[in-house]
């Protein structure tokens, strides 16, 4: 039986690990032609995601770019990507982009230097803002745009203000773009994760105390694995989410509820 996503092309950003390498191998999974993994700077890690994709019978192609570098290398990224897709594919068109990577220091307000503020909303915001502008003319109709946020938009996060205000605005990002696709079909939507096992959370999630709490968050008293997010974010780039478009699905666990 054909996946959800048979033949479909995509790209990850932040995909060598984490939530966008089992977003990937979810997409491989269900039947995905190419995919582009981005990474910044692990390039053993995507090239082993990438075999891992090739693995489950997807073409797959790792392409490095500096997000801190905003509008210059999301337009480097896109190139780099669009020429890969014409060499696998013979062609350059686009199914599904998800703008994954990202950055989370727990840096409370006064601790928060302007040089950090800057980072935090250039990979988070304006890199995807600029992505998102780069492949407009050429994902295909009825394709997907998923930005990942976090549930720190939802709860507050007085140890991560900069970083909930970065998914904020990708969160409205979202709302604002979706009539403009939504002419050709293209959703665009947004997934938010809650605390996941992730290697952006290991220096603390294993703190006894610490894991305790983040457990207690969720209405299901563990804390997610990567995989409860890649299967919400392979529904969404589905033809089965078509209907849904400017909105931010919570993929928490239940944190807080």
């Amino acid at each position: 039986m054909p996946g959800r996503l048979s033949n479909k092309v995509a790209l990850i950003t932040g995909s060598s690990r984490g939530i966008g390498r089992a977003t990937a191998l979810a997409f491989a999974k269900e039947g995905a032609a190419l995919i582009g993994v981005h990474y910044a700077s692990n390039a053993d890690a995507a090239h082993a995601t990438v075999r891992e994709i090739e693995a489950l019978g997807a073409k797959a192609v790792a392409i490095n770019a500096d997000l801190r570098k905003g509008k210059e290398a999301a337009e480097g990224l896109w190139e780099q990507f669009r020429a890969a897709a014409t060499a696998a594919t013979g062609e350059h068109g686009l199914d599904i982009l998800v703008n994954n990577a990202g950055v989370a220091p727990a840096i409370p307000l006064a601790q928060t230097s302007e040089a950090v503020f800057d980072e935090i909303m250039t990979i988070n915001l304006k890199a995807p803002f600029f992505l998102i502008q780069a492949v407009a003319d050429h994902i295909r109709d009825n394709g997907r745009i998923i930005n990942i946020s976090t549930g720190f938009t939802r709860v507050a996060a007085p140890t991560h203000p900069a970083y909930a205000a970065s998914k904020g605005a990708l969160e409205t990002l979202t709302l604002a773009l979706a009539p403009e696709f939504g002419r050709r079909g293209i959703t665009v939507n947004a997934v938010m994760p809650g605390v996941t096992e992730t290697d952006m959370n290991a220096d603390w999630i294993t703190i006894p105390e610490a894991r305790a709490g983040a457990e207690a968050m969720s209405v299901f008293s563990r804390v997610g694995h990567v995989s409860d997010v890649a299967d919400i974010i392979a529904f969404v780039a589905s033809h089965d989410a078509r209907w849904t478009t400017g909105q931010a699905l919570d993929a928490t666990g239940g944190a807080r509820l």
